[in-house]
């Protein structure tokens, strides 16, 4: 008995492992997203006040922060899915 419980224990921690790293995925990953789109959203709005036609180029650089942040939910859900 005493060896299934130590494969259990380390079933259980590998699962563990897995979740705490998807947590890391999908928080590393939303304050990337966060630090880009707020960085892109304050030098978008400073050019874009002067020159208003920034202001496409501007949304589309923010779409593609904003998929920095979908990548690491999906990463994350994967590895929760595989644990």
């Amino acid at each position: 008995m005493h060896n299934y419980y130590k494969f259990r224990l380390r079933v259980l921690s590998n699962s563990a492992f897995m979740h705490f790293g998807a947590g890391l995925a999908v928080g590393f990953s939303g304050l990337a997203a966060g630090f880009a789109i707020g960085i892109v959203g304050d030098a978008g709005v400073r050019g874009t006040a002067q020159q208003p036609r920034l202001f496409v180029g501007m949304i589309l650089i923010l779409i593609f922060a904003e998929v920095l942040g979908l990548y690491g939910l999906i990463i994350a859900l994967i590895m929760s899915a595989k644990s």
